[in-house]
């Protein structure tokens, strides 16, 4: 597997930075270290690539929608994320991760999860490499996401429910943090998303772009040609800068991120971030962000509990601002009708995070030629969102 990193002293643009307490100041300088040094260590990779191969079971399947590709009339791919082990690719950087905290002698893992899939890759791989783990869900999330939260307390991690504030992620990660503050000689914060502050919107996006290479090999052996769009879903932005950033220099391949654009626009109804907020600093990052005009954090809602986050990552806004990624989002209602579409033209039932790029197929249907090869990530699988499905559709039929 070839490994390829672009180095950056933490910025974006004007994007990113470290906006921390100094008390973590010191294990953040050392992270950073610790990762320069394994990036140069073939071996590292080698055992990374192993485990994603092995465990993981990488490289992941891009699959000819054909029925799809008969009803939007271009050529649509799915990149199959949702055969990863745990269901997600949440597991890609968890891994790398969790490797590099062993290497910096870190005996125990906190982390934030909102749909429950980075909890669940969190505590895969603490139960595979023998590390205690404490995830923090808030409230509402540990209801909705209820299959998600027993894997991770079957897996033997310790699981604690937040109930500050809207009770979602955003509060998630203000608890993992504070934990992370406390415990910080022995605790990794295993960050699951380009969220943060550097070095990790950096590191993760190095451990997910593993997809995005096997796109470009994947589909020149398909096609024996480039995509013509990429399309993603974004909330903190993982799966998305994953799939994009090896195609980053390819300026004749359009990227289209798809936010959850929820009940409506209107405040408090939506997680459209990219879309709909202005620059500011949140969870150690300077980004976009949903707030007012006094700087307070704006509350969210998605139908997907992985997309209602109020920030996204730096290195996004940074696209955003060069015009390199193209901004859209989906409703509530796109996305269930996305949701539909593909579990019963396809056969494969979608997580709702990755409805929202499913999403936008319609949104490009007219747009492109009919010849366009259009690639989606299809993120994560549905079994954790079936109750919510339910709630929101009746009963199946």
């Amino acid at each position: 597997m070839e490994w390829n990193f672009e180095e950056n002293l933490g910025k974006f643009g004007e994007f990113g930075g470290k906006y921390v307490p100094e008390t973590l100041m010191e294990n953040l300088i050392e992270l950073e270290d610790k990762y320069r040094q394994q990036k140069k260590n073939s071996g590292f990779f080698e055992e990374l690539g192993g485990y994603l191969a092995r465990f993981v079971g990488r490289p992941t399947p891009l699959y000819l929608a054909e029925n799809l590709s008969e009803k939007y009339k271009f050529r649509v791919y799915l990149k199959r994320e949702d055969l990863c082990h745990t269901g997600a690719h949440k597991i890609n950087n968890c891994l790398g991760q969790a490797l590099l905290a062993k290497k910096l002698g870190k005996s125990r893992i906190v982390a934030e999860t909102g749909a429950g899939q980075h909890g669940v890759a969190t505590a895969t791989v603490s139960a595979l490499l023998g590390l205690e783990c404490v995830v923090y869900m808030g409230e509402t999330d540990y209801i909705r996401q209820a299959a998600n939260q027993m894997k991770i307390e079957i897996l033997g991690s310790r699981i604690i429910k937040v109930t500050t504030g809207s009770k979602t992620l955003k509060e998630a990660i203000n608890e993992a943090i504070r934990d992370w503050v406390t415990n910080v000689e022995t605790t990794h914060y295993l960050i699951g998303s380009i969220v943060g502050p550097h070095p990790y919107p950096m590191m993760v996006r190095d451990f997910q772009a593993v997809i995005g290479r096997e796109v470009k090999s994947q589909i020149l052996e398909a096609e024996g040609r480039l995509p013509d769009v990429l399309l993603a879903c974004i909330g903190g932005g993982s799966n998305s800068i994953g799939m994009f950033h090896p195609f980053k220099d390819d300026q004749d391949i359009a990227l289209i991120g798809v936010e959850a654009g929820g009940r409506s626009l209107k405040e408090g109804d939506h997680s459209a971030t990219l879309s709909q907020g202005i620059p500011g600093v949140l969870h150690g990052s300077y980004s976009y962000l949903l707030q007012d005009i006094e700087g307070r954090v704006l509350p969210t809602h998605s139908i997907s509990a992985g997309l209602d986050y109020p920030g996204v990552g730096p290195e996004l806004s940074c696209w955003k601002e060069q015009d390199r990624l193209q901004v859209r989002h989906a409703s509530d209602k796109e996305a269930l009708d996305a949701f539909w579409e593909l579990s019963r033209l396809e056969g494969i039932i979608p997580a709702l995070e990755s409805a929202h790029a499913l999403a936008g197929l319609k949104q490009l249907q007219g747009t492109i030629p009919e010849d366009s090869l259009v690639v989606i990530n299809l993120s994560g699988r549905g079994d954790k969102d079936l109750d919510i499905i339910k709630l929101k559709g009746g009963e199946f039929g």
